[in-house]
């Protein structure tokens, strides 16, 4: 079919009507980009491309002051407490009572020696084996090539800003007259993550929980010339579009469920004022979900890192008020893995810290991907365990990992799975003052509408907060939110039409038929 001349309205809007989506992606996928933002991973690519560039969603920038930390995240509860400590295993009870395996109080008096066994001497052969991968340290240097100049000509008499505001050179011994090593100002994605800990580097999240990382030690400005920088870098290095080609692509913004009004607001602040696009759309991941699949009505279960989402959606339309978000994710039951095998005494004796070290995260997350999931009876396997330590090349250990199968029953028993607390956004940042459809009588002006506190100590008392969290599982959120639909008719329809979105693989839901993944390749991911 021959695309019709730009000039004729009628004849263009005709054309649409009858195009085939494929056709159309094929004529305007090449200057189209998809970016759908997470917590953990941000993933960016063409629509007319098969797979996206999935990122980590981190920046690592070279610091200078001595003692700063290596990862700006302030939270404010890192430990379990008595009572979260016996609900976990009180959980782990009744997530084993249905996967029939031992107690926890059963293991010790069960008299069985291999549970106690930390390390094995040989790979068990009729268990599945598979292939670990070992990561490296980040290499934080980069060559720099100088030319050979007079002295008078390298003074730095003359007030150079841009040396004022280099950074520290780490000179080569062998050849220090044409080329020399410095650390690099600004590291990207997984490679961030890999950074050692006893390097000049701190680590930024722009994105926690599914809200903008904002917080007292985390300025909103600072939080949004990160997420910048990371998407200017994705475009450059991973889709090789400059800024000069950007003015002639538009982009797609897919984003969770989770995001406020201000944060939808910011996006497209950076997409089009400072990444150079032509134009942008916002679509929600439930809806562009539905859409992928070539629906109009189905309950969306989407399960992240960090939070999980439930949303009906009926005839095209997002129903809000059956929206569910959970503050869990997959992080989470990477973390119980970690906290299951060293109470069994499975985890060999070495620094394991997903806090300080994002690089034990990684290889808790590939364990995960590899060996847990939810089926009946003890699922135990034999792994190879990575022990890094600070600027140390990794040092593997053999082991016996059991209770595979209990951190994915996390998402129905949330109780297994003790986040970290981290600070909310304070409440002028979901108080969009330029929205005149919002309420302002609730405006607080020179500290008369807070009794004289601080911002951060009167949030929790503020009406302006980021949307409800609920600590169930996710069943029940599930039931939940369906039964908040309303008609019968429509109930039946969403219990016969969940789908469960795997957020590696949303590119393929957004944009092209795709069956759903199933509950099992949901869980462990």
């Amino acid at each position: 079919m021959a695309k019709p001349k730009s000039n004729s309205h009628l004849s263009w809007q005709d054309y649409l009507k009858t195009v085939a989506p494929t056709q159309i992606l094929s004529e305007r996928g090449a200057n189209l980009v998809v970016i759908n933002l997470g917590s953990a991973n941000v993933r960016v690519g063409l629509a007319m491309d098969e797979k996206p560039f999935n990122v980590p969603n981190c920046i690592a920038r070279y610091i200078t002051q001595s003692g700063k930390p290596t990862v700006v995240d302030q939270m404010l509860n890192t430990e379990v407490t008595t009572n979260q400590h016996v609900d976990r295993e009180r959980a782990y009870n009744s997530a084993a009572s249905l996967l029939k395996i031992l107690f926890l109080d059963e293991s010790s008096s069960s008299g069985s020696a291999s549970r106690k066994m930390g390390r094995i001497d040989g790979y068990n052969q009729a268990s599945t084996i598979k292939k670990d991968s070992v990561f490296t340290w980040t290499d934080v240097y980069e060559d720099e090539k100088i030319s050979l100049a007079s002295p008078a000509e390298t003074s730095p008499d003359k007030g150079d800003a841009s040396a004022s505001e280099a950074v520290p050179d780490v000179t080569d011994s062998k050849d220090t007259s044409e080329s020399k090593r410095k650390y690099r100002k600004m590291i990207f994605g997984e490679e961030a993550l890999k950074i050692s800990p006893k390097e000049p580097y701190c680590l930024y999240h722009p994105i926690r929980r599914g809200h903008f990382n904002v917080s007292p030690h985390y300025s909103a400005q600072r939080v949004c010339e990160d997420l910048t920088a990371i998407l200017d870098w994705i475009l450059l290095e991973k889709l090789h579009i400059t800024h000069k080609e950007r003015f002639s692509f538009h982009a797609v913004i897919v984003v969770p469920e989770t995001f406020d009004t201000r944060e939808i607001k910011e996006m497209l602040t950076i997409v089009l004022g400072e990444l150079y696009f032509n134009s942008a759309v916002v679509h929600q991941e439930g809806l562009s979900a539905v859409f992928g699949n070539g629906l109009t009505t189905a309950c969306i279960v989407n399960i992240g890192a960090q939070t999980s989402t439930v949303v009906c959606v009926e005839d095209g339309v997002s129903l809000p008020n059956t929206e569910k978000i959970l503050p869990f994710g997959g992080e989470d039951i990477c973390r119980c893995l970690l906290w299951i095998q060293r109470h069994y005494q499975k985890w060999p004796q070495i620094n394991t810290d997903v806090l300080a070290k994002p690089i034990d995260m990684l290889m808790l997350n590939q364990l995960k991907e590899s060996f847990c999931e939810i089926r009946a009876g003890e699922l135990e396997t034999v792994a190879t365990v990575h022990s890094y330590e600070e600027g140390m090349p990794a040092v593997p250990h053999k082991t016996n990992l059991t209770s595979l199968n209990v951190p994915p029953m996390g998402l129905f028993y949330p109780n297994l799975l003790v986040p970290e607390i981290f600070p909310q956004p304070p409440r002028q940042w979901f108080q969009d003052y330029e929205n005149m459809l919002e309420d302002t009588w609730n405006m607080d002006f020179g500290g008369g509408g807070n009794m004289g506190l601080p911002m951060w100590d009167s949030f929790a008392f503020s009406p302006s907060k980021p949307k409800k969290e609920e600590k169930i599982g996710l069943a029940e959120a599930i039931t939940s939110s369906i039964l908040s639909a309303g008609r019968i008719d429509l109930r039946r329809k969403l219990f016969s039409s969940i789908q469960l979105v795997d957020p590696e693989n949303l590119f393929f839901y957004t944009l092209k038929f795709s069956p759903c993944t199933s509950l099992k390749s949901c869980a462990t991911m």
